[in-house]
């Protein structure tokens, strides 16, 4: 009880210095406390909080901050809703780089003072990836689908606010990771259903074009079988994936004859397709040919003989073949290749691997035992001395 009254006077006291302070300022609030109580106080304080924004010290600007957190946290969260959503909506709009870091480093530890099972902490963390990503720091707090699965994991939000939460992660990590901004909105489509996948059209678009364009992403196939993608079949956006997925280099170039506006309508590169395929066309042959011939390469990749050992060595680099090239043979020859899809042919194949390598292990099981009890046998035959 003697604590209870010890904090309330503490906040109390802070509330007032924190009202002098945005006075000195020039912001309209009073200096004097309200006799409503310390939410009223904070209320005023949150409606002016920006004004700190004018002082030249980062270190004092944040102090400021924290101090309103530590008095936001001490209320009931049935009480301090719209407090915390005002004062998250206030620093989203901190000018400048240099003061929106200020402002998130205090968002953010708005947020892990939230209860775990707080419905807030969605709403907060959502303003704290609107904030990072203007700032350029979403990698700071945003560390990947499982991460945030964990973070949600009690509060659960509703699919619909998930939704959201993906196309605001997959905007704000285009330009700083591809890769996970394509995770990301392959986790968005996930989240639709038979029922509404119809409705994911834009989100399964900018999947496919994320994917395509991503210098990194070379299996494709797993697109195919989410739903929204599956409802944009018949267009040339599907038909373009289909390409990328499981057909070689001349069907796009064909696609690119016949749909030259629309590939860069999409802002999809040219040049970068063309690259891509050129590595997924080479895994293709080296799917079915141990050895690959220089002028097939030339032939099938359309590349000119002077760059084909350049070719050969950017191909190595991605590790999605594994080959050794014959300069004097000109030739490549292929130990082992990633599969552009994996349907029933892959998974028979894997099966017999399988199937092959349990055999292995049971003969040695069996040779091993027959060595034992060989030895057992020995072993008691042998006199002892």
């Amino acid at each position: 009880m003697f604590c209870s009254i010890l904090n309330a006077a503490f906040y109390s006291y802070q509330a007032l210095e924190l009202r002098k302070y945005f006075k000195s300022l020039g912001a309209e609030i009073s200096e004097e406390k309200s006799p409503k109580g310390i939410e009223d106080d904070l209320h005023k304080i949150v409606g002016v909080c920006d004004a700190c924004f004018k002082e030249n010290n980062e270190a004092d600007i944040e102090a400021i901050l924290n101090s309103i957190v530590s008095i936001m946290v001490s209320i009931p969260l049935e009480r301090g809703e719209n407090l915390i959503l005002a004062f998250s909506q206030r620093l989203t709009k901190a000018p400048g780089p240099k003061l929106g870091m200020v402002a998130l480093q205090s968002l953010w530890r708005l947020y892990n003072n939230l209860e775990s099972n707080s419905p807030l902490r969605y709403h907060v963390y959502y303003h704290v990836i609107e904030l990072a990503a203007r700032v350029g720091s979403v990698g700071e707090v945003f560390k990947g689908v499982e991460q945030l699965k964990t973070e949600f994991a009690t509060c659960t939000p509703s699919n619909e606010q998930m939704q959201k939460l993906y196309r605001l992660l997959h905007q704000a990590l285009l330009g700083q990771n591809s890769e996970l901004a394509a995770k990301v909105m392959i986790e968005l489509l996930g989240t639709y259903t038979d029922e509404n996948a119809s409705y994911a059209r834009e989100d399964a678009i900018k999947c496919i074009v994320t994917a395509l364009a991503d210098p990194n992403t070379y299996l494709l196939d797993p697109l195919l079988s989410l739903k929204p993608v599956r409802f944009l079949e018949g267009e040339l956006i599907h038909d373009l994936l289909n390409i990328f997925v499981c057909e070689k280099l001349s069907s796009y170039l064909t696609f690119y004859k016949n749909h030259k506006e629309f590939v860069h309508s999409q802002g999809l590169n040219h040049e970068q397709n063309v690259k891509k395929m050129r590595i997924l066309t080479f895994m293709q042959m080296a799917e079915t040919n141990p050895e690959i011939t220089f002028d097939e390469i030339i032939s099938e990749l359309q590349i000119e003989e002077k760059n084909v050992e350049e070719f050969i060595i950017e191909v190595l680099k991605t590790r999605l073949v594994r080959a050794r090239m014959d300069q004097s043979s000109r030739a490549v020859r292929v130990s082992s290749t990633m599969h552009r899809t994996f349907g029933r042919a892959q998974w028979l194949a894997l099966r017999d691997v399988l199937l092959a390598w349990r055999a292995n292990v049971h003969q040695a099981h069996e040779s091993m035992k027959s060595v034992a009890a060989a030895q057992l046998e020995y072993a008691s035959q042998t006199p002892k001395p």
